[in-house]
């Protein structure tokens, strides 16, 4: 009886704990799920969610949508999809059936993902999610295991993931990301796992790295470090080492002993091999192949007792090996090709020792003829001093040079002579234009303050595509050769048109006529200073496209092309002009926030500022997310006529 009472009893405490651990998803967990369905345009591995009747916790995982809830709230969330792990013609826009849609907004879509506030496991693999990855990504603060992998995602690696102080594994392997990696890692004082192979970025292995004592696996293979590798033996804990495929030139660095696998192939790595992976007694897998090693080939790294896989191929290896050498009872793969080795091979390299796999073609082997070179590109060649002869040729060189510089610096005076006048009076031109359009000039504080003015400008071109130009027959393509019917409003900043690209982006083109008193040359200065304006509060200007003959005064018409915004404009919500779309208080005040940011930027984020821009209610428009873009912004330096619109000149009711 007693027995059966404890079984009982168990069997309750047992219910109450796997009652407690299921209930049902708060509603607003709910709500989330699904408005990260439709940011991600209802992909197929998404549509076990469409049972709203169900709680989304119970549904069973599966290999491509997993999902855990604790006390109500998700703490899981892996969903892989099935858009290509790399677009390969990706340049920052959207590409149809390759990536989301142009209308896919990253940083609404970080916003919604914010509000799991419990997640510790995100995983968003393959979804064809694009854009720069925006700092607000660090709300996630509980995440403990972040997969952003085989994405299309672009710009800085974000600094504010710095604060993610719970992070352990942190993977953006084939992404865009570019500019310098960062060095900042020190600061994740649990990360166990990083890897951002495969992307673009740029500079020397970063410092902080040696600092991070709990990695286990540290992949930053196939993007572009360069300069010297620091010694890597104080990550004790390290298992994975993977830097190939990048620009590495120093000599190899010291190891941690309980290194499993190394991959530092395709570098510039010289030097000889350190007498110190002797004592790698753990290594399994290594491969320093493609580099310019020399020196000579350590045996010890054949006789490694883990050992399994070794690749030396295409370096500048000599010597030879002992007959005698005993290599590793786990060896099944060796590539010592395409070096300078001479002598014989050890028995347990043979074919007889039947030891898996020896490739050593492209040496000065005495076996296997057939497959070596001659044994004397393979021997150093000893010069004989020259000293006389040498001095004579050294003084020959540096007498050259000097004449060289000679004649280079009297050209480049002449072409200056020639150029500069013009170039000169073209830049003063633009600058006294710009003082004249400027309200109050350029103030002291701006100028003291140059550095902050830059480091505006670089943050407002973040993970914006560069504006390029445009032939008028691109746009005659897409715009139906600026038919009516492509139209979208005309008014005193001249007409605005509705075009696809060839690529399937969407973007409005507007047409300017051009001040007869501005030369080519002077409007192309006019329109790059005009490309510098970059903020996720300004309608983006992909790049634009001059009418005009081959002299340098004939210009016709002035093209600007700007990406498509196509949700309306703040007139027509303020005037019920859209039904059931009115704004209420908090989101007309988000609306201005978002445009003084704007206009704050036009006015101190470069130099010079931009003061005349027109402002009125209907060149502020919204995207299908409600963030507010200011259009028509700093038309003043291209077009007399748009510097002097008022309220009158009309604008789209959207773009």
């Amino acid at each position: 009886m007693g027995h059966c009472c404890s079984l009982f009893l168990l069997s309750c405490l047992l219910w109450s704990f796997f009652i407690a651990g299921t209930h049902q998803l708060q509603s607003s967990q709910t709500q989330v799920l699904l408005q990260i369905r439709k940011h991600l345009e209802y992909p197929s591995q998404l549509e076990i969610w469409n049972n709203h009747g169900m709680d989304l916790c119970y549904l069973s995982p599966s290999t491509q949508v997993n999902m855990t809830c604790q006390n109500s709230v998700v703490t899981e969330l892996r969903i892989a999809g099935d858009k290509p792990a790399k677009v390969n013609n990706f340049v920052g826009f959207a590409i149809p059936y390759q990536t989301l849609s142009g209308s896919f907004s990253l940083d609404s879509f970080v916003t919604t993902l914010a509000r799991l506030t419990s997640l510790r496991v995100l995983s968003l693999v393959s979804l064809g999610i694009w854009g720069p990855l925006p700092d607000k990504i660090h709300r996630l603060s509980s995440l403990k295991y972040l997969d952003l992998s085989s994405n299309n995602l672009f710009g800085s690696v974000p600094p504010k993931i710095s604060t993610m102080v719970n992070l352990q594994t942190l993977n953006l392997d084939n992404n865009f990301f570019n500019g310098t990696v960062p060095n900042w890692f020190d600061s994740l004082s649990n990360l166990t796992i990083l890897s951002i192979k495969n992307n673009q970025l740029k500079g020397t292995f970063p410092s902080s790295i040696q600092r991070v004592t709990t990695l286990t696996d540290l992949i930053l293979s196939g993007n572009d470090l360069s300069g010297k590798l620091p010694n890597l033996d104080r990550l004790s804990k390290l298992n994975v080492l993977d830097l190939s495929g990048n620009s590495l030139d120093s000599d190899l660095p010291s190891m941690p002993k309980g290194l499993v696998m190394a991959f530092l192939s395709n570098n510039s790595l010289s030097g000889e091999i350190p007498r110190q992976y002797s004592q790698l007694s753990q290594l399994q897998h290594f491969d320093i192949s493609f580099n310019k090693l020399s020196g000579k080939l350590p045996a010890f790294l054949l006789s490694l007792p883990n050992i399994s896989h070794l690749n030396l191929a295409s370096n500048m290896l000599t010597g030879s090996l002992p007959g005698h050498l005993n290599c590793g009872s786990k060896l099944q793969f060796v590539d010592i090709s395409n070096n300078r080795l001479t002598g014989g091979l050890p028995y347990c390299l043979s074919n007889e020792s039947g030891n898996g796999v020896v490739m050593f073609g492209g040496n000065c082997l005495s076996v296997d003829l057939h497959h070596q070179r001659a044994e004397s590109s393979c021997v150093p060649v000893k010069r004989k001093p020259s000293g006389e002869k040498n001095i004579a040729v050294l003084v020959g060189v540096i007498a050259g040079v000097f004449v060289t510089i000679a004649l280079l610096a009297c050209g480049l005076l002449m072409v200056c002579k020639i150029c500069c006048p013009r170039g000169i009076s073209e830049q003063q031109l633009l600058h006294k234009a710009q003082q004249e359009k400027s309200v109050t000039g350029f103030s002291s504080g701006i100028l003291s303050n140059a550095r902050y003015i830059s480091e505006a400008e670089n943050w407002g071109i973040h993970g914006l595509p560069a504006c390029r130009s445009f032939t008028l027959e691109e746009l005659k393509e897409a715009t139906n050769s600026f038919s009516n019917s492509a139209i979208l409003g005309d008014g005193s900043h001249g007409k605005l048109y509705k075009g696809t690209l060839e690529n399937g982006t969407q973007v409005a083109i507007r047409c300017i006529p051009s001040s007869k008193k501005y030369s080519m040359r002077n409007l192309k200065l006019r329109l790059d200073l005009l490309a510098k304006l970059r903020h996720p509060h300004l309608v983006c200007l992909l790049g634009h496209c001059i009418d005009g003959g081959e002299q340098d005064y004939t210009v016709n018409k002035v093209f600007l092309v700007y990406e498509c915004v196509s949700n309306g404009n703040f007139r027509a919500y303020l005037s019920e002009d859209i039904p059931g779309k009115v704004l209420n208080w908090s989101e007309r005040l988000a609306v201005l926030i978002s445009v003084a940011k704007a206009i704050h930027f036009l006015h101190t984020g470069v130099i010079p500022g931009f003061f005349n821009n027109g402002l009125k209610a209907n060149s502020i428009l919204l995207n299908e997310y409600g963030i507010a873009k200011l259009s028509d912004y700093g038309l003043s330096i291209v077009s007399e006529a748009a510097g002097n619109c008022g309220e009158n000149g009309e604008g789209p009711k959207s773009w």
